[in-house]
């Protein structure tokens, strides 16, 4: 199955959030982690990735600060913050009302009692 990054409104800065969750990150190490995890099915390009990151900044969900990649040179590092950890809890909680919902639709499982 070809790559897709193809993602529902919203799921891009989850994923941002939960892959920021262990430790911090820079960009490029961000949508890389995303790819592995997704076992190669979600490539996250530069155009959608720094304005989502860029975004979860502005909304005080993580913070940056500019160190030294593995390769000697500048990165901006992102990790979350107390707001991004919360924000992060409430989307998760969002996502799996979401998924099992849509679940139920399409007949993948029962309603639960």
């Amino acid at each position: 199955m070809p790559p897709s990054t193809d993602l529902l409104q919203g799921t891009l800065d989850l994923l941002i959030l939960q892959t920021l969750a262990l430790n911090p990150m820079h960009g490029w190490g961000v949508a890389q982690r995303i790819q592995q995890l997704s076992q190669d099915v979600l490539q996250v390009g530069q155009g959608s990735l720094y304005p989502a990151l860029h975004r979860l900044e502005y909304r005080g969900w993580i913070q940056s600060e500019w160190a030294s990649s593995d390769n000697n040179r500048r990165a901006r590092f992102y990790s979350l913050t107390a707001a991004g950890r919360a924000q992060l809890a409430a989307e998760l909680n969002q996502w799996d009302r979401l998924s099992s919902a849509v679940s139920l639709v399409l007949g993948r499982r029962e309603a639960l009692p």
